[in-house]
């Protein structure tokens, strides 16, 4: 693959619910998640990316929103 870039598109429901499991999974003990160090870099950089891209993350009504996205991208039953 060498040094090219690699670009995910999310919608804006997708890049918030993915963002905040990233940010619950960065605060846990990520050695007992991920076994192979190397992947910590790619992972906090798309959260960084994430975090950077999303406006209000801490914004009084987040909960709200992330649920919202939630039931969005839930698949109907």
């Amino acid at each position: 693959m060498g040094d090219g870039h690699v670009t995910i598109k999310l919608t804006s429901d997708e890049a918030l619910v993915l963002s905040h499991w990233l940010e619950k999974l960065q605060m846990t003990d990520l050695s007992r998640m991920v076994d192979d160090p190397a992947v910590w870099a790619p992972v906090h950089r798309i959260a960084g990316t994430l975090d950077k891209a999303l406006p209000g993350l801490f914004a009084p009504d987040y909960d709200q929103r992330l649920e919202a996205a939630r039931r969005r991208l839930r698949p109907e039953e």
